[in-house]
Formats: C-alpha cells, structure tokens, sequence
C-alpha cells in the first residue's frame, strides 16, 4: 500500500461502490454551510463568515449564484497552487496576479452541466515561467482535480 492509500478511508455508499475518504487527521480544513430555498435562497457558513443570498441568473434578485462561487473559489485556488508552484521553482508570482473565472450554465434537451475558463494574467513573467506555473496549477489545485474529466476547461494565459 503506498503513503496515499495509507491515508485512505473506504466507506460503501448507497450503490455499493466503495467511496474513499482522506482519514480525519489528514484533512487540513472543512468548510461548512447551511443553505436554504436552493438558487433563491441563501447560505451561511458555520463560522458565520460567510453569510449570502442567493439569486438565480438572469433573474431579479441582489444575491449571488452557484456558479459565480464556484468561478470564484477555483480562481483563488488556483493562484494559491501556482504560489505553491512558483516557490517550488524559486520565483516569485508577480502582484498583480489575476485569473479571470467563467463559469457556464449549461443545458442541451434538459440535461444541465458547467463548463469553464480561467483566463490566467501574470505580468511581466517570462512566458515559460508563467506556463509551467498554469500547468502547475492545473495539476494541483484541488479544483481542478476535482473537475478534471468533468467539464470542459479551458486555461489560457493572457
């Protein structure tokens, strides 16, 4: 068994399929929420530091949507993996540092999906550098792992 599997807690879901879980002392942080009324309702955190409301796209309403969240949480993640990458490659991410997320609701005969981009600015940074950092982020930020295979992704410096 390797270190990763070590870590590993199988549990069978409803369907009988085994569902691996990270052991408790392995995992570094849970967010936790509370949502009411679905895509007109709102959302808390148990820390109360978050605290929203939600409105559906294209609809009247002063809240917020799944999909803006989540283009919001990967893009921070995102920056936060290529930090990791670029200590690793000894430099240092420009300030300025900036990924513009699009998430896309999609839906073909009924059938609802997401699909992304992340448009990834990292001024003054040799292209080379800057590329091997997207790449960096695309293998290890959780996010996008957690899509990989998922939805269609585009990531493009710019």
């Amino acid at each position: 068994m390797n270190n990763n599997q070590e870590n590993l807690l199988a549990t069978p879901s409803k369907g009988g399929t085994v569902v691996q879980f990270t052991l408790p002392e392995n995992v570094q942080y849970t967010g936790k929420t509370h949502t009411t009324g679905g895509r007109d309702g709102a959302s808390r955190s148990a820390d109360g530091r978050l605290d929203i409301r939600h409105s559906s796209p294209g609809k009247p309403g002063n809240g917020t949507n799944p999909e803006q969240l989540f283009a919001a949480g990967w893009s921070a993640c995102f920056i936060g993996a290529m930090g990791i990458g670029a200590m690793k490659m000894k430099v240092k991410l420009p300030i300025d540092t900036a990924v513009d997320a699009e998430v896309d609701l999609c839906n073909i005969d009924g059938n609802y999906f997401l699909q992304a981009r992340l448009n990834i600015s990292l001024p003054g940074m040799d292209h080379d550098v800057a590329h091997a950092l997207v790449e960096y982020g695309e293998q290890n930020c959780p996010y996008s792992k957690a899509t990989r295979g998922n939805i269609a992704t585009r990531f493009q410096l710019v």
